[in-house]
């Protein structure tokens, strides 16, 4: 059996952020090589090790975590965790020999990549968001590139080693604008305006807790809305379905068919994580972002406000949605001018290629090695 001309490492994952764009990377691997063995790292007891598998990719877990903010006894554990981290990362590169290691963030990463560039082994790492987590500011000194999302990112990384490339995101969010009346006979809706509300895999309890309140008003506003609460707040919020007994009420746990979400909404509330929103430049609707205020560094916040200096999205902090969400959604709901220029600006930031610019690169540090 001949062996594939190109052997990857792919290491990550902590969150849906991390791992989704990962996989996307993988597949446009595969697609464009048409031949490749692939391996993914990720830390063991994260998500990654039941999505990647589930992709059809092989995994294995380094037992690796982050530093809690408090004294706990897992950081009096994580020197240790580092040290048998990086032993195993050593071995998992001796044993399968890739020829380049992407890096895509989260703790699995750092160890693995650190080892590669100190075995001489191309790197790669792609950074979602506009304010870098530390795991990739750390590496950026030794890899070969650094793919991007955002501009100025000068001011974290070496300005030599910079491609924007944009995020990956899933082929079938790339064009949703022909599947408006599918999306409507999928979700049950009339031709009326409707606003999608979504949380990240980390959740939106707050978020949750406020549509809850705004549900009557949203109906009287002569709007539908379809709200993905995620599986702890699903029970509470079909208490609400059950009492309006209103078509114009959709309630899922999750939703399996994000394309005709997107395709169906005219207004969409959402966490600010950097897929969501390369996934939201895609679609081309007014979004309101409600910044995840625990997430690492803040990074969601900067994430949206990158979109707000350029008048491409509306934001509101956490602290604020109590008295200012219902407020904002109907003002902007009433706005055709503004759903209007919130589209077109977003609609500015979209790079639909991302996954294949990234595949680019890689391709680019080979042939560079070849040529030494």
């Amino acid at each position: 059996m001949q062996r594939p001309s190109y052997k990857f490492i792919i290491s990550g994952g902590g969150t849906g952020g991390h791992i989704f764009p990962a996989i996307a990377i993988a597949n446009c691997l595969m697609k464009r090589l048409g031949s490749a063995d692939i391996l993914f790292v990720g830390a063991k007891g994260k998500m990654e090790m039941q999505k990647i598998p589930a992709a059809g990719y092989k995994i294995e877990g380094l037992w690796i975590s982050g530093l809690q903010r408090k004294l706990t006894l897992k950081n009096l554990l994580f020197p240790f965790k580092v040290v048998v981290s990086l032993i195993k990362a050593s071995a998992i590169l001796k044993k399968f020999k890739p020829d380049l290691v992407i890096g895509v963030g989260g703790y699995a990463s750092g160890p693995l990549l650190r080892m590669a560039n100190h075995k001489k082994i191309p790197t790669l790492i792609q950074e979602q968001n506009s304010f870098p987590g530390i795991t990739n500011r750390l590496l950026a000194a030794k890899v070969d590139t650094i793919c991007v999302a955002y501009d100025q990112m000068d001011k974290y990384f070496p300005g030599d080693k910079i491609v924007k490339t944009g995020n990956p995101v899933r082929d079938e969010l790339i064009d949703v604008s022909g599947l408006k009346t599918e999306a409507d006979q999928y979700f049950g809706l009339k031709k009326k305006p409707v606003v999608l509300v979504v949380g990240g895999s980390q959740g939106a309890l707050a978020i949750n807790k406020c549509i809850e309140k705004l549900v009557p008003e949203i109906i009287e506003n002569d709007q539908q809305l379809i709200w993905q609460t995620g599986s702890l707040y699903y029970g509470q919020a079909l208490k609400s379905q059950h009492e309006f007994t209103s078509e114009k009420l959709k309630v899922y746990k999750f939703i399996d068919r994000m394309d005709l979400a997107y395709a169906a909404a005219d207004i969409v509330i959402s966490r600010a994580g950097a897929i969501a929103i390369s996934e939201l430049c895609l679609v081309k609707k007014p979004v309101i972002f409600i910044p995840l205020p625990s997430a690492a560094e803040d990074h969601q916040t900067k994430n949206a406000e990158a979109l707000v200096k350029l008048e491409a999205a509306m934001i509101i902090d956490e602290k604020s949605i109590e008295s200012r969400l219902g407020n904002t959604l109907k003002n902007l709901a009433s706005n055709k001018e503004l759903q209007l220029k919130l589209s077109q600006n977003i609609a500015k930031l979209a790079i639909p290629d991302a996954s294949e610019r990234i595949v680019d690169e890689v391709l680019r540090i080979l042939n560079r090695k070849k040529s030494l």
